[in-house]
C-alpha cells in the first residue's frame, strides 16, 4: 500500500470528512496554497526533525505538522517529545520514514519510530490541507476530524508566525 492509500484508508475507517483534489506536481507550500485556493493558515507543512534527548539517550525522530504561514521553532517542538534540541533529518532518513518525497509527506505517521506533533495553530482553520503522499494529490480534510485521528495529545505550540517585512 502507498502512503496515498494509506491515508485514505485511515481516514475511510475513521469516517472523516475529505476530498482529494489532483493538480500540477508542486512541493512548495505556498505556491500548491494558491493553486487548490486555501488560505496558508490552513496548510499543513510536514516536517521530519531529528531531536537530540537528554543523558544521552538515542535521538528520536519527530514529524512536526506546522501551519504554511508559519516556521517550525526547533527548541519548542524537542521539548513536545522529552528533547533537548531538534534539527531537520537527513534528506534521505526522513524519506526512509515517511515513505514519500519532501513536500509530499502527509499529517500522519505510519512509522512507529517517527513520534508526530502538530502544532496548536492548525485546530481553528476549519479545512485542513495537505500533500497526501504524492505531490499532485492534496487532501481538504475538516480539522475536527483529523484530531478525531491523531488524538489531541499530538497537539503542541511547536511553530512561530512567519513576520511580513517591509
Amino acid at each position: 500500500m502507498n502512503t496515498y492509500e494509506k491515508v485514505a484508508a485511515l481516514l475511510d475507517h475513521h469516517q472523516a470528512r475529505y476530498r482529494v483534489v489532483e493538480h500540477e506536481a508542486i512541493g512548495q507550500t505556498d505556491l500548491i496554497s494558491e493553486i487548490r485556493g486555501n488560505d496558508l493558515n490552513q496548510a499543513a507543512k510536514a516536517m521530519v526533525l531529528e531531536v537530540t534527548m537528554p543523558d544521552g539517550a538515542d535521538a528520536r525522530y519527530l514529524l512536526a505538522i506546522v501551519p504554511g504561514d508559519c516556521k517550525i521553532n526547533f527548541k519548542s517542538a524537542a521539548r513536545a517529545i522529552g528533547g533537548k534540541k531538534s534539527s531537520f533529518a537527513a534528506p534521505e532518513k526522513a524519506q526512509e520514514l515517511t515513505q514519500c518525497v519532501m513536500g509530499a509527506v502527509p499529517p500522519f505517521s505510519f512509522d512507529d519510530r517517527l513520534a508526530l506533533r502538530v502544532d496548536v495553530r492548525l485546530r481553528d482553520v476549519g479545512t485542513l490541507w495537505f500533500n497526501a503522499g504524492a505531490l499532485d494529490r492534496s487532501v481538504a480534510l475538516q480539522v475536527d476530524d483529523f484530531f478525531k485521528v491523531v488524538g489531541d495529545e499530538c497537539c503542541a505550540e511547536i511553530a512561530t508566525p512567519v513576520t511580513a517585512t517591509a
